[in-house]
């Protein structure tokens, strides 16, 4: 009886993850802030944990009302499906075959968020930005 099995050393009935301290994930959304700010940007920061969480939110003075909840889905959708919210824009279009993951409550398939990997390559946090135009806005104009 496979299904009756005991876990062994090998097969732990836990599994790990990472996740930061407050303090650290402060000072990303800190930095976020700064960047955008350095670019014209008044935005709102948001840093989801491993579970899609709030940990830690910021919002500069000029930032509008929306910024808030468009940054926590941003967060949220990268973190749910593990991957950049461009990638889900395409996956999710109309006509496609993921087109159906747009009826979900708190998807938002959009550019504006960052995964954030441990070391060891693990999902660790998700940053979500809403403010700027694009990412495109954020890149430094030459």
């Amino acid at each position: 009886m496979c299904w009756a099995r005991l876990a062994s050393a090998e097969d732990s009935a836990f599994v790990e993850f990472k996740s930061l301290k407050p303090e650290i994930a402060l000072r990303m959304a800190q930095s976020a802030m700064e960047s955008c700010r350095a670019c014209g940007y008044q935005i709102g920061v948001i840093m989801a944990n491993y579970f899609g969480i709030p940990q830690v939110y910021l919002q500069d003075r000029f930032a509008g009302l929306h910024v808030l909840e468009t940054a926590t889905r941003k967060a949220w959708t990268a973190i749910t499906f593990r991957t950049n919210t461009t990638d889900i824009a395409a996956l999710t279009e109309a006509d496609e075959e993921l087109s159906d993951l747009r009826q979900l409550e708190k998807i938002m398939p959009v550019s504006g968020e960052l995964l954030v990997l441990d070391g060891d390559g693990s999902l660790s946090v998700g940053i979500g930005i809403s403010g700027a135009r694009s990412q495109s806005d954020l890149l430094p104009v030459g």
